[in-house]
């Protein structure tokens, strides 16, 4: 299952939240997001565990709990909802001038 771990400290690393999921079981990947151009957390991230028992008792136990500092939301994670706007144009038909 995949978890959404949101309002994580900005210095918070992957295996701190690892370690903080593996009290529940085995914990297949930890993702901490960051800002491509600052290179600091964006403060969320995403924990993958196999097993949908121990991934729901994590939810149930670390959701409003405090970790280095602060209270974290958790949750499961929803699927990224596809965008297929591409941008450009901006509403006019340049062909013959009409909105």
């Amino acid at each position: 299952m995949n978890i959404f771990v949101a309002k994580l400290n900005f210095d918070t690393r992957e295996d701190d939240l690892q370690s903080a999921f593996e009290g529940f079981g085995a914990v297949d990947s930890v993702k901490i997001i960051m800002d491509k151009f600052t290179g600091r957390s964006k403060g969320f991230g995403f924990v993958e565990m196999p097993n949908e028992d121990e991934a729901l008792a994590a939810i149930a136990d670390l959701n409003d709990a405090e970790l280095d500092g602060r209270t974290i939301v958790v949750k499961k994670a929803q699927p990224r909802e596809r965008n297929d706007f591409r941008g450009g144009g901006g509403g006019r038909d340049r062909r013959d001038n009409r909105y």
